[in-house]
């Protein structure tokens, strides 16, 4: 049984928040932040670069938008020879030293998303435009950094996602100057697929609750797709919307349905909300079809867990990444990450993390900071020692390919932090696919420096 010592220092402990769904802005128009420059606010002689991290603060996300800030100023610190270096230690590219990026010190703003996808795209322009910002990340909602990603796309600037499940944003919104390190969905459903049905059968039917915007309807999608497929039926498929709170009008419907299974496309505290009123209504003790009924996340955090408590026992699910692994880059991220906090990190927190890394890296690669130039260190990049095995940035799509974590509740926790555990580490073969089928059909576009 995975244990984690929290006799360490805690500090710095941050409020949070994540990002979410909304319209698209119009598009936005940038100044020049130096006149005559080659790109977007080239730093040129200073002697430090900002990076812009825009994590939201409020919403439904926000226990991952606190765990974002902090890998992201733990990042910040180890880029700059501070700490114990974390996972620049066992990162397979050794171009970072430690001693900032290219010669500069790495320094660092902050933006409020405030949840909604018109907000994140003022502060990510507040960033750019009155900051300097060389690069954006953050964001814990597809919605968001889909807008996110387009306004960076219309800037000139790279934008590294933070956790963006969606199918869409590596698909028909993808960017060329977008990267995602995150999983989708679809990739969820390929893992999740085969364990479903060697734990409960062929003969099911699910009932799908869906969170109203892009990263709920790809994953209904997805896991509709990966589940037929094995032999399971659908009874309906109902959209919920986002911070909705009271989901039992919605749980209601699916004590008479038919229906065995329960799909929750939720997330963070909706996913509490409404795995806990479901469990409440009795669904888990249930049978139907004569059949146990059962309920199945998804899209699983360990901060979601822990927010769920007991109730997760036994529901399985797919994660990013999870603090139990054993390999070497995640084992000194957990030890780095617990040192600073006092507590191991979420999947929100590693994504963010290892992102901040591979933008750096990629400049140093590169030689410059120019947008152009770091894509094309990132395009077609492997790599190893940040967590999940060999991984690829895909040149056609910008997706990250790595092994894809399926976890269960655990039945038997010792503690807040092992209420999840690994229940199989499925091959990144497994979950690749071709970047042009129908769901994923998209245009990288042309990349732009902003000049």
């Amino acid at each position: 049984m995975a244990k984690f010592d929290t006799g360490v220092s805690r500090r710095n402990l941050l409020k949070g928040g994540l990002a979410l769904s909304g319209a698209l802005a119009a598009p936005t128009f940038f100044t020049r932040h130096a006149f005559g420059a080659d790109f977007l606010n080239n730093p040129g002689n200073a002697a430090s670069i900002k990076l812009g991290f825009n994590v939201p603060q409020t919403g439904a996300y926000a226990d991952e938008g606190a765990d974002e800030l902090r890998a992201f100023q733990l990042a910040v610190k180890h880029l700059n020879g501070e700490g114990d270096g974390g996972m620049l230690n066992t990162f397979s590219s050794k171009a970072l030293k430690g001693n900032g990026v290219l010669g500069k010190k790495v320094e660092y703003v902050t933006g409020d998303t405030q949840t909604k996808s018109d907000a994140a795209r003022a502060s990510a322009k507040r960033m750019i435009e009155k900051d300097g910002a060389l690069m954006i990340s953050g964001g814990s909602s597809s919605g968001v950094a889909i807008a996110v990603q387009g306004l960076c796309q219309d800037a000139g600037i790279i934008f590294m996602a933070g956790l963006t499940h969606s199918n869409d944003t590596t698909g028909k919104d993808r960017r060329r100057n977008g990267f995602r390190h995150f999983f989708n969905a679809y990739q969820s459903g390929a893992a999740l697929a085969p364990v479903l049905k060697a734990n409960y059968g062929t003969d099911r039917v699910a009932y799908h609750l869906t969170a109203d915007y892009t990263w709920g309807w790809t994953q209904e999608e997805s896991i509709k797709n990966a589940t037929e497929a094995v032999g399971w039926k659908t009874a309906a498929a109902v959209k919920t919307p986002l911070g909705a709170g009271d989901f039992s009008q919605y749980i209601t419907p699916v004590l008479n349905s038919g229906a065995d299974v329960l799909v929750l496309n939720h997330y963070g505290k909706d996913m509490v909300n409404s795995l806990t009123q479901a469990v409440q209504f009795g669904l888990r003790d249930k049978k139907v079809n004569g059949k146990d009924f059962a309920i199945v996340v998804p899209l699983y955090s360990r901060l979601m867990a822990q927010g769920a408590g007991a109730n997760v026992k036994g529901i399985f699910g797919s994660t990013n990444w999870h603090w139990s692994l054993k390999d070497e880059g995640s084992q000194a991220f957990v030890k780095s990450f617990g040192a600073e906090y006092g507590f191991p990190p979420s999947q929100a927190a590693h994504t963010c993390y290892v992102q901040t890394l591979l933008y750096a890296d990629a400049c140093e690669r590169a030689g410059t900071f120019a947008p152009c130039e770091v894509v094309k260190a990132l395009e077609g990049f492997e790599f190893d020692g940040l967590g999940n095995g060999p991984t690829l940035y895909r040149a056609e799509d910008h997706q990250c390919f790595k092994k894809v974590l399926v976890v269960k509740g655990n039945e038997n926790p010792t503690s807040q932090f092992d209420l999840l555990e690994v229940v199989q580490e499925v091959p990144r073969e497994q979950v690749t696919y071709d970047p042009n089928i129908p769901q994923f059909a998209g245009d990288l576009g042309p990349c732009n420096n902003g000049a």
